[in-house]
């Protein structure tokens, strides 16, 4: 019987700093390392623009980060967004741990079912507070919060309307900044 080899964090670590992995885009999931699938142009959008707005919404309160590791127990995947504790020079030895990560955002745009399902169970197993999936396809986004035994026990789904994240909840956010797009886009994602 054949069982694939399970990668630590250090481990993972090394390959990165080795130059081992610099050829491939991946991150490690629970001991794996999973390719990323490649970036489409719709995809990107999204990110750029939803993070922008996040920054504005937030300013000097947080750090908006798009596409780089945060580092978990077993893991070290790379969320769209994640929006992590300041200053941003707390990270120039390491990557946002759990309890620096206020809340991750996933773009979905062909990865729903992953970022639904294994994306959120990772997360919520670290004890990340909130993820919100945007569905590219779908036009609205899946919100998790409420952490209870290791993962979320509430899941709304919006398309509208104003959300304000648990950590900050002063700070209104309006759902179709992130979700709709661009007037006059003709293609479906």
């Amino acid at each position: 019987m054949r069982t694939p080899t399970q990668w630590s964090v250090a481990d993972y670590q090394r390959m990165r700093k080795l130059g081992i992995l610099d050829h491939r885009r991946c991150e490690l999931i629970n001991g794996e390392i999973w390719d990323i699938t490649p970036e489409r142009e719709l995809h990107r959008f999204f990110t750029d623009r939803d993070a922008g707005y996040l920054r504005q919404i937030l300013q000097k309160q947080a750090v908006v980060f798009e596409g780089h590791p945060i580092t978990l127990a077993k893991s070290e995947p790379e969320p769209d967004i994640a929006i992590v504790r300041r200053p941003d020079t707390r990270y120039l030895q390491h990557h946002p741990y759990p309890e620096d990560i206020y809340w991750l955002v996933e773009v979905a745009d062909s990865t729903l079912a992953y970022d639904l399902n294994t994306k959120r169970k990772l997360y919520a197993e670290a004890g990340i507070a909130e993820y919100w999936v945007i569905d590219v396809a779908g036009r609205e986004m899946t919100m998790f919060r409420d952490l209870w035994d290791g993962d979320y026990s509430t899941q709304n789904v919006v398309s509208d309307g104003i959300v304000c994240p648990v950590a900050f909840p002063g700070k209104p956010i309006e759902v179709r900044q992130l979700v709709s797009i661009p007037e006059g886009y003709a293609n479906d994602p």
